[in-house]
């Protein structure tokens, strides 16, 4: 027993700082490809360099957590593949240690690392994402809706109301409708507000619409009131409210995407994106398992093929499961899988897979 203690934490040692090296490589070759294509619109918009380092280091965890599962495997198979090479594996195996055994440190560690990842992607990785969207806004201008309009939500019984951009920093919205109809006949348009600019006045908790026309309909006739400023005082929405509203499913954590998927539902919106989202935070945690479940049986064989082979074709398995995985996430969004079988589908795939590597294993 004690001889085993000391097997795992030599396993786990030599497969904790494999995992770290990689970690580290692959996120400097990251950067250095995204700066690379992002250099030019960096220069084009005259972005401080203050700005890009900052842009960089809320970039890196979104990396960290897309390229987790690709270097624990690497992590997996180098570590395997060392002690194969080196015949430290056919001494284990002499001693009375079988491969399913020598695969539990490796699986006990890829546990806890899916356990962090799940905390790491589902809480960390959105908040640094509000920050890198905003900045991608605010300096880049990307990801801004200049045509049409990207919130759209019912304020009250008889109001709609239609705003094609919110800056969250000066509480203003552009150009923004706001419908109202007969509370007898829903399909009745009674007033309708269109404005360039709403502002929020944080002193008096109101809104005030800036350069916009205000219509009435009646019966018989229609009358138009055009404004330079006009105070509204019914509206139910503050800005938070609309914050939330323009949040990409990417900046929110769990609890937030939860939340989101209780309002839709309750609004009669489809809340398929955000489900998938949200199950795909879970699923994408546990990848880490999989993969060294199903690619370290191959690893811990010796072949003549020899180990830069080895950790190529798992490699090679790593980026097919993640291409998988997006894939089937767009099935998911066009509803041809349900919500929760898109995310978990590439994992049920290698789950399955595990079957055909694990018994093919040389005791």
């Amino acid at each position: 027993m004690k001889q085993m203690k000391i097997i795992d934490r030599y396993l786990i040692r030599q497969f904790l700082q494999t995992v770290f090296f990689a970690l580290l490589a692959f996120i400097m070759i990251f950067l250095v490809i995204d700066a690379m294509e992002n250099l030019d619109d960096f220069i084009d918009q005259n972005v401080p360099w203050i700005n890009i380092v900052h842009y960089y280091v809320v970039f890196t965890p979104e990396i960290i957590k897309l390229i987790t599962p690709v270097a624990v495997l690497f992590g997996a198979l180098f570590t395997a593949g060392k002690v194969s090479t080196l015949s430290e594996l056919t001494a284990m195996r002499a001693s009375g240690v079988s491969l399913y055994r020598f695969m539990a440190p490796f699986v006990v560690t890829a546990l806890l690392i899916s356990i962090i990842s799940l905390y790491f992607g589902g809480y960390i990785v959105p908040m640094a994402n509000k920050t890198k969207i905003y900045i991608e806004q605010t300096y880049l201008k990307k990801g801004l809706s200049f045509t049409g309009s990207n919130i759209y939500f019912q304020d009250s019984k008889t109001r709609i109301v239609s705003i094609s951009y919110f800056d969250s920093n000066l509480n203003w919205a552009n150009r923004v409708s706001i419908q109202d109809f007969n509370e007898a006949d829903l399909t009745e348009m009674r007033s309708r507000i269109d404005a360039q600019k709403l502002e929020y006045d944080s002193l008096s908790g109101l809104w005030k619409a800036r350069q916009g026309v205000k219509r009435t309909f009646t019966d018989q006739s229609e009358t138009a009131e055009y404004f330079d400023s006009l105070k509204l005082n019914d509206l139910h929405f503050q800005p938070i409210d609309l914050s939330k509203k323009q949040q990409k499913p990417a900046e929110m954590n769990l609890s937030e995407l939860s939340d989101l998927i209780d309002a839709q539902k309750r609004a009669g919106t489809n809340p398929t994106v955000a489900q998938i989202e949200y199950h795909s935070r879970f699923a994408f945690a546990m990848t880490c398992v999989i993969i060294v479940l199903f690619g370290l049986p191959i690893s811990a064989n010796k072949r003549k093929s020899g180990l830069a082979a080895q950790v190529g074709i798992n490699i090679l398995i790593a980026f097919i499961y993640l291409v998988f995985m997006k894939v089937s996430q767009a099935f998911g969004k066009n509803g041809a899988l349900d919500p929760v079988l898109t995310a978990w589908f590439a994992n049920l795939i290698f789950a399955a897979g595990t079957f055909i590597t694990l018994p093919r294993m040389k005791y």
